[in-house]
């Protein structure tokens, strides 16, 4: 009978909304029915806005867990991409948009006007731009992993350019189909022409798949290929944009990027935007028009429930936890929720971070928890959403380190509830870099500070982290901070604490297990010869040798970057006065971990992190326009009067 579950689903594919300004956006509608026709009633809506293609992928998948349980479902390509008209802007038109939408859901004899909203990354950054926006029909969001404050994080890192950026423009957003192995090298095929994979492909889960017996793999060559046919032009125009992205590490060697660039130039709206953000590295308004600055526009954000969920190795990690959540939760009367997991960007489904595996409570099912969410707050039920505890952390740590049968390491880990973010009964304890190497709670002795020389022609590779849309130049998650002869860009092997320009201070082997849980905070006092330069950091966790890693292993935890120019404010560029001393702050993205007993706590300075960011020439000169570069000599201080150190939030057993 309507009206009981499960319903089936009445489809409407390929809708053209307009939108206030006349535009039309592709959408496809997806209904309860009963019978072959639409089932009777109002149901409440369940929308994602992707620049990923309505057809394509999880958005796909949206209706099929939803539409049986009595909710509408609306799926509709942003701006400019796919089927939608008009030109892309990234997020600067999806607040207005989403409103446009919501209000022709609410017109339609199918919909109760309740509307809750999905996605993860760039969809999820579409929810904050309609929640900055508002609309009367917005009811609850779960924004995953979600693109915010982009001249903070994200894209401009402390002045930085986070160079995952150019890789997901080079391959017109679709940036993890490279040809890859599974230990992420490079195969020598690439896209055909028209589209077809010759070789092996790696997805984001780390398995290796081919065309023919992965239909997630099928979806994303087929995204890729609508989206060169978006852009247009003719055959040989859009087999180069095909191959486009498979110049990704050719181009980010040869920056500063030129207005021109074959094939890039054919994609006249994805070339304007790069530049532009590659050359703009102030914090104002080209970022806050974005439209998705949630932590500065807290007060335009409309006041409704939010499931915010991320993960400590995920590209959007710090600003979810750090800024969006824990603002909101200050600002809002509406419930805040944290669900802060162990994962890399969009891998919730998964139990590991790179060669780093937590066991299987660490994977969970996000449409179930996207259901809950929506049950209570779009239909009313009453299965106790709102008590849930603010904050739900998975804390990575307290396994025994054994090799698993796919080649990880176990780290382990447990999920438990917090009462906030940070967490109120975490005590912030620096801990001094000393001369030496050393790293401690001591206060350090007076001494001479550490030079060493940063070249930027030899930057520092980045090995793991948290990243996404990296495509093959750079892995994610959890790594052995070692080089390999074929791991891009190491051209040796060799750990990278061994690395003349790798400042390496690390603590005794712990006596006891020690919880880290929550923001991470390098003061680093620094000068340079020049009048522009980068310093990095990066927390690192140690194991002792055993008998499936005989070598030990130095795990990456979080890390973080700052442009010298911009110590002061992310707001405006100030130069250094070569020679003198700084005190820097490097904000590394937040953690939830126990370093075990044996295990060493490491800091590495250093001035590159490549490619995860662009890499500074040290001239001082324009943001993508430099012509020149320079050897900069970089020293770090460490005495009495100027304690670099790192904050760690620890947590009492």
């Amino acid at each position: 009978m309507p009206g009981e579950e499960p319903f089936e689903t009445a489809e409407r594919r390929d809708l053209m909304l307009k939108m206030r300004d006349g535009v039309r956006l592709a959408t496809n509608v997806f209904l309860p029915g009963c019978g072959g026709a639409v089932a009777s009633g109002r149901y409440p809506t369940v929308v994602a806005r992707t620049p990923y293609g309505k057809d394509f992928g999880t958005a796909a998948a949206l209706a099929a867990h939803f539409v049986p349980h009595g909710y509408a479902v609306a799926i509709q390509d942003v701006r400019g991409r796919y089927g939608s008209e008009g030109r892309w802007r990234p997020l600067s038109d999806d607040g207005r948009d989403g409103a446009d939408l919501l209000a022709w859901i609410a017109e339609q004899p199918w919909s109760d006007g309740k509307v809750g909203m999905v996605g993860t990354s760039y969809v999820g950054g579409t929810q904050h731009a309609l929640a900055l926006e508002g609309s009367p029909h917005l009811v609850a969001l779960v924004p995953v992993d979600a693109m915010s404050n982009p001249g903070r994080f994200g894209i401009r890192y402390a002045g930085a350019f986070e160079l995952r950026w150019l890789n997901w423009v080079l391959t017109l957003g679709n940036p993890n189909i490279h040809g890859l192995t599974a230990d992420g090298r490079r195969t020598d095929e690439v896209l055909s022409d028209n589209g077809g994979p010759t070789g092996r492909w790696l997805l984001p889960t780390g398995a290796i798949s081919t065309a023919e017996d992965n239909t997630e793999l099928r979806d994303r060559l087929a995204a890729r290929s609508a989206a060169v046919a978006r852009v247009g032009g003719d055959a040989a125009a859009r087999a180069a944009l095909m191959r486009m992205g498979d110049r990704s590490r050719e181009v980010i060697r040869s920056l500063p990027l030129e207005a021109g660039t074959e094939p890039l130039s054919r994609a006249p709206d994805y070339e304007a935007w790069l530049l532009a953000a590659m050359a703009h590295g102030d914090d104002d308004d080209f970022w806050a028009d974005m439209g998705v600055s949630v932590v500065d526009r807290q007060d335009r954000y409309q006041d409704l429930p939010v499931l915010h969920v991320t993960g400590a190795y995920d590209s959007w990690g710090g600003p979810v936890a750090n800024l969006n959540f824990a603002s909101l939760a200050t600002a809002k009367s509406s419930p805040q929720r944290l669900l802060f997991g162990p994962w890399t960007h969009g891998q919730q489904a998964v139990s590991f971070a790179g060669m780093a595996e937590f066991g299987p409570d660490a994977a969970i099912d996000l449409r179930q928890e996207e259901r809950r969410w929506f049950d209570r707050w779009l239909k009313g039920e009453a299965n106790d959403a709102e008590h849930d505890a603010p904050v739900r952390v998975f804390v990575m740590g307290g396994g025994n380190a054994h090799k698993t049968p796919e080649g990880r390491v176990f780290v382990g880990g447990h999920w438990r509830d917090e009462p906030a973010w940070p967490l109120a009964r975490a005590t912030p304890t620096a801990f001094h870099l000393h001369a030496g190497g050393g790293l401690s709670t001591g206060t350090p002795k007076p001494s001479e500070p550490t030079s060493y020389r940063f070249d930027p022609r030899d930057p520092v590779p980045s090995i793991g982290g948290p990243v996404s849309s990296q495509g093959d130049l750079m892995q994610a998650g959890a790594q052995d901070q070692r080089c390999w002869p074929d791991l891009w860009p190491c051209a040796n092997d060799r750990p990278l604490a061994e690395r003349d320009d790798v400042l390496v201070f690390q603590t005794e082997p712990l006596a006891e297990s020690l919880e880290v849980t929550g923001p991470l905070v390098v003061k680093l006092w620094a000068s340079s010869d020049g009048p522009d330069t980068d310093f990095t950091a990066k927390l690192v966790d140690v194991y002792p040798p055993n008998a499936d890693f005989p070598n030990g292993l130095a795990l990456n935890i979080a890390d973080g970057i700052v442009r010298a120019r911009y110590r002061e404010s992310r707001a405006k560029a100030v130069m250094l006065k070569p020679g003198r001393p700084y005190e820097f702050t490097i904000e590394l993205y937040p953690t939830a971990l126990v370093f075990m007993p044996g295990h060493r706590i490491r800091v590495d300075i250093s001035s590159s992190n490549f490619p995860r960011f662009d890499v500074n020439p040290n001239t001082g000169e324009g943001l993508n326009s430099h012509r020149q570069w320079r050897v900069a000599t970089n020293t770090v201080f460490h005495d009495p009067d100027r304690p670099s150190r790192i904050i760690l939030p620890l947590v009492p057993a």
